[in-house]
């Protein structure tokens, strides 16, 4: 499913993640590798905050859409 669906406060674990090179290579430098364990913290209008490797970053739903848990 993707990140979007992600129940609030449990952990998830990235399984893939879609896109171009571009966005793939973008994520994977802010730590969204596959297996990575992260946490979506809160969501407002489908934009999430996620906990990834002790750090909060926040995705729009577009970028969100890509990651798959």
């Amino acid at each position: 499913m993707p990140l979007t669906l992600a129940p609030i406060g449990e952990e998830s674990i990235i399984l893939k993640i879609g896109g171009s090179q571009d966005v793939k290579q973008h994520l994977e430098n802010l730590g969204f590798n596959v297996g990575c364990v992260i946490t979506v913290i809160s969501e407002i209008s489908g934009n999430i905050i996620v906990k990834v490797k002790e750090s909060r970053i926040a995705l729009d739903k577009s970028m969100a859409q890509k990651i798959f848990v």
